[in-house]
């Protein structure tokens, strides 16, 4: 599933080209919703979270969000596209470029208001901070922790889009580490500092990774991830084999470093 920082760069990717063009064609097979009106024009491009958000000057917003199959694309007029046309989930069309997002679960189109900013909008009002952004409002983040269950592991905790927005399974694995955090960990056995530190490196992170290149997580090591993808190999830190398995609710990938990361025991 792609990361907020992933977002951001295709949101960075497609603004230059359709930003201020007018839509020649958009189509969006199975869209229930508003779509944007013949000679209108792209008015933003934005992403908040793990949502890209593309706005037309009529007030119609397109909301998408790729989970673990989606992708956009973007393409010169007539140029060969890289996936087949069945999945094409939208094509906008503009002089001299087509967007087209591939095979996304995700897609709505809704009215705004012309001049809310994107993170105001109801398609992401109920996200938390993004974590990806500029700056980020960390009390705000603390705030939503203290209101969950404190048994919740932190496996959950971190991936829930509603305390913090742009965290997935790779930052997820990788703060975990960096803290010293086993995955099944409780939220309550998280100080208030650690829970700062966690989130404010999650921030840091996220915006260390907004060019172009490779992820890093954890510069030094080859492939630049401490233990994401690294099953059965070298600890960064003790050396000890990293292990693998799919944790939390619903279950996902996780790794983690059994000396590093020891997990509490439970009353």
């Amino acid at each position: 599933m792609p990361e907020g920082d992933t977002i951001r760069r295709v949101a960075a990717r497609l603004r230059p080209a359709l930003v201020g063009r007018s839509v020649r064609r958009f189509e969006a097979p199975r869209l229930v919703g508003p779509r944007p009106s013949p000679g209108c024009t792209v008015a933003a491009v934005d992403a908040v979270g793990k949502h890209l958000l593309v706005r037309f000057s009529d007030g119609v917003q397109l909301q998408t969000h790729l989970r673990m199959t989606g992708s956009w694309h973007l393409y010169r007029t007539g140029e060969r596209w890289l996936r087949p046309a069945p999945l094409a989930r939208v094509q906008i069309e503009v002089d001299g470029w087509v967007a087209v997002c591939f095979a996304a679960p995700v897609v709505r189109t809704s009215r705004v208001a012309p001049l809310n900013r994107a993170v105001d909008t109801p398609a992401v009002a109920h996200l938390g901070p993004d974590l990806a952004a500029e700056s980020v409002a960390l009390e705000q983040v603390l705030t939503r922790l203290q209101a969950e269950d404190p048994q919740r592991p932190m496996v959950d905790v971190l991936l829930d889009q509603r305390i913090a927005a742009g965290l997935g399974n790779v930052y997820k694995s990788e703060l975990l580490w960096l803290h010293r955090l086993h995955p099944r960990t409780p939220l309550g056995l998280v100080g208030e500092a650690a829970r700062r530190a966690v989130y404010a490196d999650g921030h840091r992170l996220l915006r260390a990774n907004l060019g172009s290149g490779a992820r890093v997580t954890a510069p030094g090591v080859p492939g630049g991830l401490a233990v994401y993808r690294r099953r059965g190999r070298a600890c960064p830190r003790c050396a000890t084999p990293i292990e693998r398995a799919d944790l939390g609710r619903p279950a996902r990938s996780t790794y983690w470093c059994p000396r590093c990361q020891v997990e509490p025991e439970r009353p």
